[in-house]
C-alpha cells in the first residue's frame, strides 16, 4: 500500500523506521514531507526508494494511506494544503491526540482513524492506541489494524480515554526512563558503584519484570507481594516510597489532563467543525 507521511520528525520518522525495519513497508512505498525538507531528504538518502517531496499535496496525490505526524496546531494549515486533494476512498490517520476525529470528518472527505504510537514501537513493541472514524470501511480499518499490528499491539481505544491510555502507553516509558534514571544514580551516589554496572543491572531488572507481567505469571500487586517479605528489606524500602510518593501519580494524571485539555481548548479556536 502505498503510504505517505506528512511531518517526519520524533514519531514520523520512528513509524516510517518501524514499518520498514519490520519489513511492512518498502521504501518505494513511502512518500513523506516535513516542513523542514532536509528531515524527510535525509530518510530518503537512508533507505534508497524512498521519496521525499516538498509539497504536502504532492503525499496525498501518491498515497493511499497518509499519516498526519504534525503538531496539534500545525493541523490547520496541513489541512488547508490537502483538503482540495484528498479522495474519499484515502485513509487519513491521525498521530495527535487532540486534535479529534470528528474535526478531521468534518474538513477533509478521505476515511479517518487516529493512531497513538509509542517509542516502544521502535523495536516492534509495545501498543498503538487506535480510534476509528465512522466513514473508515472495514476492509480499510482491517487494513490498517493489519500494517499496524507489525510493529506492536494495535489496541482500540475510546477516544475520550485517549489522555489516560496515552499515558500510560505513550509518555510511560518516559516517567519509567526517569524512575530508573534517579534509581542507577542514587545507587551510585549512595553506595559507590560503577555507574556502567548500575545501569546494567537496572535495565535487566527492568526486562524481566516487563517478562513476569506479559507472561500473566503476575500482576503488579501479586509479584511486589511475592517480592516483598514482611519485615524485610524490601518492605522497608517500600514503606519509604508509599509515605515520600503519596498520591503523586494521581497529581501525574491531573497534570497531563490538564494541559490536554488547553491543547483541545487550542485546537478548537483554530479547526473549529465545519459549519451542517
Amino acid at each position: 500500500m502505498n503510504t505517505g507521511f506528512i511531518g517526519t520528525g520524533s514519531m514520523g520518522s520512528l513509524l516510517i523506521e518501524a514499518f520498514l525495519h519490520s519489513g511492512a513497508l518498502l521504501p518505494q512505498e513511502i512518500v513523506a514531507c516535513n516542513r523542514t525538507p532536509s528531515k524527510a531528504e535525509q530518510l530518503a538518502e537512508r533507505y534508497r526508494g524512498l521519496r521525499a517531496v516538498r509539497s504536502n499535496k504532492e503525499v496525498v496525490l501518491e498515497s493511499e494511506l497518509i499519516f498526519l505526524c504534525v503538531k496539534p496546531l500545525e493541523y490547520s494549515k496541513v489541512i488547508d494544503e490537502i483538503k482540495d486533494f484528498v479522495d474519499p476512498s484515502q485513509i487519513i490517520v491521525s498521530i495527535t491526540s487532540p486534535v479529534m476525529i470528528q474535526q478531521l470528518e468534518q474538513q477533509l472527505h478521505g476515511q479517518i482513524a487516529k493512531v497513538i504510537p509509542s517509542i516502544t514501537n521502535y523495536k516492534l513493541g509495545g501498543a498503538l492506541l487506535c480510534m476509528y472514524g465512522s466513514r473508515l470501511q472495514a476492509d480499510n480499518r482491517e487494513a490498517l489494524t493489519s500494517l499496524l499490528a507489525e510493529i506492536g499491539e494495535p489496541i482500540e481505544i475510546e477516544e475520550k480515554l485517549v489522555r489516560v491510555c496515552s499515558d500510560i502507553s505513550s509518555c510511560g516509558p518516559a516517567f519509567l526512563a526517569y524512575f530508573l534514571e534517579h534509581f542507577i544514580r542514587a545507587a551510585v551516589e549512595e553506595t559507590g558503584i560503577p555507574q556502567q554496572q548500575a545501569s546494567a543491572l537496572a535495565v535487566q531488572m527492568l526486562v524481566g519484570t516487563g517478562k513476569l507481567l506479559v507472561d500473566g505469571d503476575f500482576t503488579p500487586e501479586s509479584l511486589r507481594q511475592r517480592v516483598s517479605v514482611p519485615g524485610g528489606i524490601t518492605a522497608e524500602g517500600l514503606q519509604l516510597m508509599e509515605k515520600e510518593l503519596n498520591d503523586v501519580f494521581n497529581q501525574l494524571f491531573r497534570i497531563t489532563h490538564a494541559k490536554y485539555d488547553e491543547d483541545v481548548a487550542k485546537v478548537a479556536s483554530i479547526l473549529p467543525p465545519a459549519a451542517d
